[in-house]
């Protein structure tokens, strides 16, 4: 043990204190990387965690609930229908819907007194004093402690004018839905959101010793198709399939993240271990093995990973914070509760693990070069040793690895794998990294004959290239994945955007839409039935275009549901040929979006079953269509089966076109003003733009990836170029003193980066728009719209950055060059 600790304190100890820089840059790639996986996580687990902590709130001992197919619910009557089921304890009946501004939507409650026999956080808020001020209050609610309200205070909710009889307190009741909750008598509740006589759901209690599947069989035969019969749970599993985007570019985001770092990690061990080279001789001079040497370098990246693990969990936690607050509300709307950002117990484990498995896997790679350096050898310059030698058959090795990377990633992407898609673009990266280790020798031949074309300096400048293949390459590979990250990242996102953008074009023909909601948000909430009286009488308006949307579920899939009329220019009608346009207006069936029908196992021409309220509906596929489907999947049916089937009267968008000659945005001012100032009236390129920024909002995770990528890259091209000027530094010591001035020491150096700077944007740009069209064929599939590739002509712009980044990193170590002391360098270590 004695020996142990005297041979890390003399020479692991001693490497850190004096290369401090490089034990910072690992260091930095691992927190990175471990905060990039716990913010991934967080979002992930906020998103589905959210609805699950309220519906655990909500159901407390329920066993099963009966839920309601869309928003409008169902008839108060199931209720009723299943209290006499056999095994029935308690039905909870309760209403559950959001009301407010879109910016501070709250959750109204209704319950009865029957709640009681929920052993839920609800508890405590229907009983003692508490209900006294209920039902003392007329139209009176309790508000929950996050809402800001105060006992006594009158508020207008929807066409309801309401009186807050108490504000509830406690830890508990606090941790509800953030707070941000109303609890209000079932008739007050169903007034406020205007929906009398319907629920939204019946929490059933078992008896005791009942049979959980022959209750819920006897149930689903009670409800007769009106509604559904599932676990509390199941809300929580359907809001996260419909955040499947979100999850799939986070998820994409992490494993990218780590791929990277497990190449820079690579690189550092590497040259590492290359400038560690006479220490690794005197150990091996006085008697040490090569597991010996080996074992400590793993010990130190063990001791790494954990460090940067643990120093990334913590920033994790603050950009997984920040990243939730900056989701668009389109892609959260269909959740009824308030996203809070809840972090799983097992993120920050999970990270540390895999921050420390990545360095490890990485040094080990690394510490190959140990096995192959002997005593003597080891006091070799760089480029004079077999270490510095890749051999043929590790080439081979790499090219086969390559080959099962890229066949690998295809089959993930043809095999639909949803989330789990996002493992193949991490593949597809692996793949482009091993292959050009492959072909390292050319690579670096292209690199080392570049630089003899920059004059004297350059000539010496491509012999050290030449000397030392393992450090250019991975110098090299550093720029290679700054150019190809960015191309990527960015390359994919504009694709995403104009492809998304361009399926939803045909609503800029409308001149003006109508809502309850702002341009940015789905439109699922109903408008009053005055309104389309209102608006056509509004002069200069031509025509009124009713359209409703509402999610709905699906064979137990939650999607976005349509219901369009003759002339609606919405994107999901517009996709049609007119015989499917005017089959689907009759009535004869359903379109779907190719990821909803995927999900659901149908085509066209299949016949589908559809829960209603009014009982379960078969209806044909006419035709499933390319269209973005951000929220779990789209489907189309007319607006006269939409309100027929789910019960929603009404419309939730209206489309106005003005009459000839009437300008557009005097007719939008117009009916403006004939308009409560709550509801939204904004031009069709408004609403596209709408959609784009949405889109925009959706892949700020990826932005945050592209800078965490340039980051590291930057440092660990700051860091190769340093070693570099580390090994060589005898070298430049005796150019030196032999008459080199500090000029051409400056220059050489610059040569060198230079060099490596342009093959490895030209390399980066080749990989680069590879993974951008293999992007496109992943989000194909997981977005439903069909993304196509266009390469933009910021290509040059990314080229000339990395050239940029490359030289910029390579001035420090330059200018060192420059100033460096001729005795120091010629001395011996």
């Amino acid at each position: 043990m004695i020996a142990l600790l005297d041979r890390l304190r003399l020479f692991t100890i001693r490497e850190f204190t004096t290369h401090w820089g490089r034990t910072v840059a690992s260091i930095v790639v691992l927190t990175v990387c471990s905060a990039f996986l716990v913010a991934v996580i967080g979002i992930s687990g906020s998103l589905t965690g959210s609805i699950e902590k309220l519906t655990a709130g909500l159901a407390g001992n329920a066993a099963l609930e009966i839920s309601g197919v869309t928003d409008a619910g169902f008839p108060q009557q199931v209720r009723a229908d299943v209290a006499g089921v056999p095994g029935v304890a308690a039905a909870v009946p309760m209403l559950r819907a959001s009301a407010g501004p879109d910016s501070d939507r709250l959750l109204v409650l209704g319950v009865d007194s029957s709640s009681t026999a929920l052993d839920s956080d609800l508890k405590g808020a229907v009983r003692g004093d508490a209900l006294a001020s209920l039902l003392s209050v007329p139209n009176g609610v309790l508000a929950g402690p996050g809402t800001g309200f105060t006992k006594g205070q009158q508020v207008q909710l929807g066409p309801a004018r309401i009186t807050i009889a108490a504000v509830l307190e406690g830890k508990q009741l606090s941790q509800l839905n953030g707070g941000h909750y109303l609890v209000a008598p079932l008739p007050v509740a169903q007034r406020i959101t205007n929906r009398v006589g319907q629920l939204d759901s019946v929490l059933i209690v078992a008896q005791p010793n009942t049979d959980a599947a022959q209750l819920a069989s006897a149930l689903t035969t009670a409800v007769a198709g009106r509604a559904l019969v599932s676990t509390p749970s199941a809300r929580a599993a359907q809001t996260g399939n419909a955040v499947v985007m979100v999850r799939f570019i986070a998820s994409m985001g992490a494993g990218l993240a780590f791929v990277v770092s497990a190449f820079l990690i690579y690189n550092t061990m590497s040259m590492a271990l290359a400038g560690r080279r006479p220490v690794i001789s005197m150990l091996r001079a006085i008697g040490a093995r090569r597991q010996t040497i080996v074992r400590d370098v793993l010990a130190e990246a063990i001791v790494f990973g954990v460090v940067g693990g643990v120093l990334g969990a913590g920033l994790g936690v603050l950009a997984g914070r920040y990243a939730i607050s900056l989701l668009p509300g389109a892609f959260t709307q269909m959740m009824e509760a308030r996203l809070q950002y809840l972090l799983p117990w097992y993120a920050i484990p999970v990270a540390v693990l895999a921050a420390t498995l990545t360095n490890v896997a990485a040094s080990a790679v690394a510490a190959r070069q140990v096995y192959r350096v002997a005593p003597v050898e080891a006091l070799a310059p760089v480029g004079a040793s077999r270490a510095d030698v890749v051999s043929t058959r590790l080439r081979v090795a790499a090219a086969l690895l390559g080959v099962v990377l890229v066949a690998a990633a295809l089959i993930i992407q043809r095999a639909h794998l949803g989330l789990f898609a996002a493992a193949a673009l991490g593949f597809a990266f692996g793949a482009e990294i091993v292959l050009a280790f492959a072909c390292a020798g050319p690579i670096v031949g292209a690199a080392a004959a570049l630089a003899r074309r920059l004059g004297p300096a350059g000539v010496l400048a491509g012999v050290n290239i030449d000397r030392a293949p393992r450090r250019v390459w991975a110098t090299l590979m550093t720029v290679t994945i700054a150019v190809g990250m960015t191309i990527t990242i960015t390359g994919a996102n504009a694709d995403a955007t104009r492809s998304a953008r361009e399926s939803f074009a045909s609503l800029a023909d409308t001149d003006a839409w109508v809502s309850m909601s702002a341009e940015d948000m789905i439109p699922t909430t109903l408008l009053p039935d005055d309104f389309v009286d209102r608006v056509s009488a509004v002069p200069g308006v031509g025509r009124v275009v009713q359209e409703q949307l509402a999610f709905a579920t699906l064979a137990g899939t939650k999607a976005l549901v349509y219901g369009v009329d003759t002339g609606s220019n919405d994107s999901t009608f517009h996709a049609l040929d007119a015989e499917h346009q005017r089959r689907l207006l009759a009535g004869e069936g359903i379109v779907l979006s190719r990821d909803l029908a995927r999900t659901l196992g149908v085509s066209s021409g299949d016949e589908l079953g559809v829960q209603t309220p009014t009982g379960e509906k078969r209806v044909r596929v006419l035709e499933t269509i390319s269209h973005f489907s951000g929220a779990g999947g789209t489907a189309a049916i007319s607006l006269v089966l939409m309100r027929d089937w789910f019960a929603r009267p009404g419309s939730t968008t209206l489309q106005v076109d003005a009459a000839p000659g009437v300008d557009a945005n005097q007719m939008i001012s117009a009916v403006r003003a004939a308009l409560p100032p709550e509801v939204h009236v904004y031009a069709g390129t408004a609403a596209l733009d709408g959609i784009s920024e949405a889109m925009q909002e959706g892949l700020v995770l990826s932005r945050i990836m592209l800078v965490i990528v340039a980051f590291i890259a930057a440092m660990a091209l700051l860091n190769t170029l340093t070693l570099a000027l580390l090994e060589r530094r005898r070298e430049l010591g005796i150019l030196r003193a032999v008459g080199s001035s500090r000029r051409f020491a400056l220059r050489m150096v610059l040569a060198e980066a230079a060099a490596i700077g342009v093959v490895g944007a030209g390399l980066g740009v080749v990989f680069g728009l590879v993974d951008q069209y293999f992007y496109s064929l992943l989000a194909t599939d997981m977005l439903g719209i069909d993304v196509t590739c266009r390469p933009g002509p910021l290509l040059a712009v990314f080229t000339a950055a990395a050239l940029a980044l490359s030289l910029l990193g390579s001035i420090p170590p330059a200018l060192r060059a420059a100033r460096l002391n001729i005795v120091d360098a010629v001395s011996a270590d």
